[in-house]
This record gives structure tokens, C-alpha cells and sequence, in this order.
């Protein structure tokens, strides 16, 4: 078997209702790209990478088309089914652009499970469980509102909400805290998301001001430094999310005990490929983390749910998908939903999903 075209394609994925707002940015809308890998017996695999927007980490939507068109032509005739084989392809075309190399990592392996006949997780090793819990994240918005939203969320089945926090007045973000904690049922998990906007002297007093409120805090500042610093003075778990960029990272968390678990995104860090890596390494370290990516459709919000559906249930936080915030499926019959708080893995072998792109379908490019 050998790869003998790469194409890609765009979906835009307009976001539903009020803007969706963290610290450090606003989005109304994201472009994400699809990746096609066609193979010479026929079976073709499908991959996604969606960044959230241009400010949030150093990665873009057109950044990424151009690692593609860099690496792709290098992974012509090769073996789709040696996949650790075409990641050394990839990395010797190009250095970094991880988040590019994710999609085609997610496109393998779904090649991998049509020709098996077996769903990802199930290559990976085993789903521990059919269904996992989700979580949804409340981005920055006023105490009364985050009120309503978290209210609404638990009534939906959600049992770990995420609160958005960070720039902004530290006093409205103690306020929202505190106001969203009264509202928790028993058995629902707050995490308090800064997305590094918060600086230390904020991130030390927030968790002061609230030490009555039971919450984990996620990636409160810039740096891995700040970050590192902070956590000698705060009465709550902390969690590192957008400063680990890749495995080295995460044993460097793990060597300093910098934190208590981790927020984890597939493109982030180079796809499912290394996040299988990052899986073991957490649960040999006894952390517990997310399975999540920094936004997309059904590709990616699949290729999520695969891995963490691998994941021993006290070591996975849950499953974050950007579905809540868009409209419609690529897969109309295999779509990704979340109901009653939990993500049902799809039945179909690989990552269970036909994106829908019919044959007339032009690509922004192709390759082969």
C-alpha cells in the first residue's frame, strides 16, 4: 500500500450566538483545514487541524497550510500504514509546525483503522469505556451570567465545568469565582481557566481571595516560569495547559512537580501520534489530564474522543469538543454530540467519520 494523493480542503466553523471570549482574545468565527490522504488500493483517511484563531498560541490557519505544502510531496509513495516511519519523514522536511503534522498524523491512523477494520482507540490499545464525559467551558463573561451558564450546563448533564478568567479586573474575576462555586452540584468539578492572562501577583491573590471555593487553576500565567513561581503560594491544584508544547515539556513539568495535572491538546503537540506517548507518560507519573484540541469539527473532536476513551477514568479529565459552539457535522449520521454530559465513541473503524467531501469538491490544493 502507498500514499498517492494529498489534498486539502477548508471548512469554516462559525461560531454559534455571542463571540466566544478568553483573556487574550475574541473569536466570532475559525477556519479550519481538512486533510485527504488517498491510498493506491483506495482507502482514504481524513485529518483535521483548526487553530484557535491567531493569538492564542504561536500557530495560524495559514501557517499551517504552508507546513503542509512543505512536507506533503515528501510523503508521496510512502507506506501509509508505517506511521512512526512517515512521522520521520515529516520532521525532516520540516521542523516544528507540529500542529500542521497533527492532521496528517490523524489521517494515518484513520487509514490504519479502515484497513484493520478497527476503531482508533482500539489501536491504541483498548477503549476502556464506550462513553466519556465532557466538559464545557464558560468563556468571560459577567458572575451572573457564568451563573446562568453553569446552572443551564449541570441541568444538561455536564459534571466538570471550565471558567474562563483573565483580562480583566481581578475583583470580577474573584466575583465570578465565588458566584459560579455556590451553584455546583455535587460531583461537578470547576476548573478556573486563565489561558495565561492573569500575572502572578493576580493568579497568588485570586486563589487567596477564593480559598473557601474547591477549584482546579489551569495555566494562570504567561510563562512555565510564572507559572512554576506561583504555584508555591496558592491553596489550589494547579494545571498546565498552552506552555506544554510538546513531550520534553511535560517531562520537564513532571521532573520540577511544576503541576497536578494537565491540560492537553492534540495539535499541540503533533496528533494522536504523541499524545499516545503523553497518555502513558501521565499515568506512569500518576497525573491526570484532558484529551482535548484547541478547536475543530467531528475530525478532531473523534480523534479526542479515541484517545480518551484509552484513558483509565481517574486519569482523564474529560473530553473537550468545540460542538456546543457550532452548528451542523461533517458526518451528518456519525457526527460528534454530547449528550447528557458524555461523547459516545462512533461505531466505524478508524476515527468513524466521512467528512462529506464529494468528488466535484475542489481543493485549496493537492499533492501526487
Amino acid at each position: 500500500m502507498r500514499i498517492v494523493e494529498i489534498s486539502m480542503f477548508h471548512r469554516p466553523l462559525p461560531i454559534n450566538g455571542e463571540p466566544y471570549r478568553m483573556a487574550l482574545q475574541e473569536l466570532t468565527s475559525l477556519d479550519s483545514t481538512l486533510v485527504r490522504i488517498t491510498t493506491d488500493t483506495g482507502v482514504t483517511g481524513f485529518g483535521e487541524f483548526c487553530p484557535l484563531g491567531s493569538a492564542y498560541q504561536p500557530q495560524h490557519m495559514l501557517g499551517g497550510r504552508a507546513a503542509l505544502e512543505e512536507i506533503c510531496p515528501y510523503l508521496i509513495g510512502l507506506n501509509p500504514l508505517l506511521i512512526d516511519r512517515a512521522y520521520d519523514v515529516m520532521n525532516q522536511a520540516l521542523c516544528g509546525s507540529l500542529y500542521a503534522k497533527s492532521a496528517i498524523d490523524m489521517a494515518l491512523w484513520d487509514i490504519a483503522g479502515k484497513v484493520y477494520g478497527a476503531r482508533i482507540c482500539d489501536l491504541l490499545g483498548g477503549a476502556v469505556r464506550e462513553q466519556v464525559p465532557s466538559y464545557y467551558a464558560i468563556g468571560l463573561t459577567s458572575p451572573e451570567k457564568a451563573v446562568e451558564i453553569a446552572r443551564q450546563k449541570q441541568a444538561q448533564g455536564f459534571r466538570r465545568l471550565q471558567l474562563k478568567v483573565g483580562g480583566r479586573e481581578l475583583e470580577e474575576d474573584i466575583a465570578t469565582v465565588r458566584k459560579v462555586s455556590e451553584v455546583l452540584g455535587n460531583g461537578t468539578v470547576l476548573a478556573v481557566d486563565a489561558n495565561r492572562g492573569l500575572l502572578p501577583r493576580d493568579a497568588i491573590q485570586l486563589s487567596h481571595a477564593c480559598r473557601e471555593q474547591r477549584f482546579v487553576l489551569e495555566q494562570p500565567c504567561q510563562t512555565y516560569e510564572q507559572c512554576l513561581a506561583v504555584r508555591q503560594h496558592i491553596n489550589h491544584p494547579l494545571y498546565l495547559d498552552e506552555v506544554i508544547e510538546d513531550l520534553n515539556t511535560l517531562l520537564r513539568a513532571i521532573s520540577d512537580n511544576a503541576a497536578d495535572g494537565f491540560g492537553m491538546k492534540q495539535s499541540r503537540v503533533g496528533g494522536i501520534s504523541q499524545m499516545r506517548t503523553i497518555r502513558d507518560v501521565c499515568a506512569s507519573a500518576g497525573l491526570p489530564m484532558t484529551s482535548d484540541d484547541s478547536w475543530g469539527g467531528d475530525l478532531v473532536a473523534s480523534a479526542c474522543l479515541q484517545l480518551g476513551a484509552t484513558m483509565q477514568p481517574n486519569l482523564c479529565d474529560g473530553v473537550w469538543i468545540a460542538a456546543p459552539y457550532i452548528d451542523g457535522h461533517y458526518d451528518q449520521d456519525n457526527g460528534i454530540s454530547i449528550e447528557q454530559g458524555q461523547l459516545s465513541l462512533p461505531a466505524g473503524p478508524g476515527l468513524g467519520i466521512e467528512p462529506g467531501i464529494g468528488d466535484d469538491e475542489k481543493a485549496l490544493i493537492s499533492f501526487g
